[in-house]
């Protein structure tokens, strides 16, 4: 931690010293005594402005206090403690000081087989807080992969929408983090995703296409024909962002997946069905990438397609409207 100068030193002991009774009263019975503490406790300290090196100091003291706070009976005190934690790892220079603690917390209120967190409000809150974490401490999340995975794994298919679309969104902010170490525990979150891609409302669908995209992207590729068949029945959605959306998934892949080649025969047919789509932005968009990775194939085979390249003159039959016919791409139509 970085060190306070004499100043904070002091400004932080006085605090710590104010707080003491506050602290106290977070463990009276009376739940409206519990509430003005948890208030008393944040205009002290939140509310004053304070330099970030005193708000860690003074974090470092209020985490444990706080966490307990989350099982608190009374909503409305759970509520405040999850915002105060939000506050202090948005605003202090080091918040994955609070990492050990802060995920096992979370992992026992998400993370089990039961909900333990009964207001969906505050599970929606307690995800936003994990997203807000994997944003401001990136990589240093490494170690706390399986319970990040396992709470992740609840979260996904949690009944509450809302949920799920910031679980998805979370999913794929920690797989770009920590692509080295993601890919051992990737394959555990495509079972949770699959069974939430047809939910009722199209914009979880959506969330839930663009997380299986990063998700697959940083994984090992082992769940890829299941997922495949979940995202070709997709592309029948009465939705056009939904159809969009795989569209946009099946395109990356195609220019980015780890050992792509391996899965042309199986993403390319995918990409094609967009070709006739009804809205014409999708058509573009598939058309974009079909050229897109015509170019790229190109590039990466120059030497081996260099004679069929110079004597390259008419598309092959049914080949897709295009300003150029990509020789790679084409053979694969045939």
């Amino acid at each position: 931690m970085a060190a306070l100068a004499v100043g904070e030193k002091r400004v932080a002991a006085e605090i710590v010293q104010a707080m003491a009774r506050h602290l106290n009263c977070l463990n009276d019975e009376n739940k409206i005594t519990r509430k003005k503490a948890l208030e008393s406790i944040r205009k002290e300290t939140l509310d004053q402005k304070l330099s970030s090196l005193v708000l860690q100091e003074v974090f470092t003291i209020l985490l444990k206090p706080l966490l307990k706070c989350l099982s608190d009976p009374m909503e409305k005190c759970r509520e405040t403690a999850i915002q105060m934690i939000s506050d202090f790892i948005r605003n202090t220079p080091e918040p994955q000081e609070s990492l050990p603690y802060f995920i096992a917390t979370v992992a026992q209120r998400l993370g089990s087989q039961d909900i333990v967190e009964p207001a969906e409000e505050l599970r929606l809150a307690l995800v936003e807080v994990l997203t807000l974490t994997v944003e401001v401490c990136g990589k240093r999340l490494a170690p706390y992969l399986e319970d990040m995975v396992r709470i992740l794994q609840r979260t996904i298919v949690d009944p509450f929408p809302d949920v799920k679309k910031e679980s998805c969104k979370c999913a794929a902010n920690y797989a770009k983090c920590i692509p080295e170490h993601f890919h051992m525990a990737a394959d555990s979150l495509i079972k949770p995703l699959m069974q939430t891609i047809s939910h009722q409302h199209s914009k979880v669908r959506v969330s839930v296409i663009q997380a299986t995209g990063t998700v697959m992207q940083y994984g090992n590729g082992k769940s890829m024909d299941d997922v495949l068949s979940h995202l070709a029945q997709r592309l029948f959605d009465n939705s056009p962002q939904v159809r969009l959306a795989v569209t946009n998934v099946v395109g990356v892949w195609l220019l980015d997946l780890r050992d792509r080649y391996s899965y042309f025969h199986k993403l390319i047919p995918l990409l094609l069905s967009s070709f006739s789509d009804e809205i014409p932005e999708i058509r573009l968009l598939a058309g974009s990438y079909w050229k897109k990775i015509g170019c790229q194939w190109q590039q990466e085979n120059e030497e081996d397609l260099k004679d069929k390249l110079d004597f390259l003159t008419l598309p092959p039959p049914h080949y897709p409207t295009s300003e150029r016919t990509f020789l790679p791409l084409s053979q694969w139509t045939f």
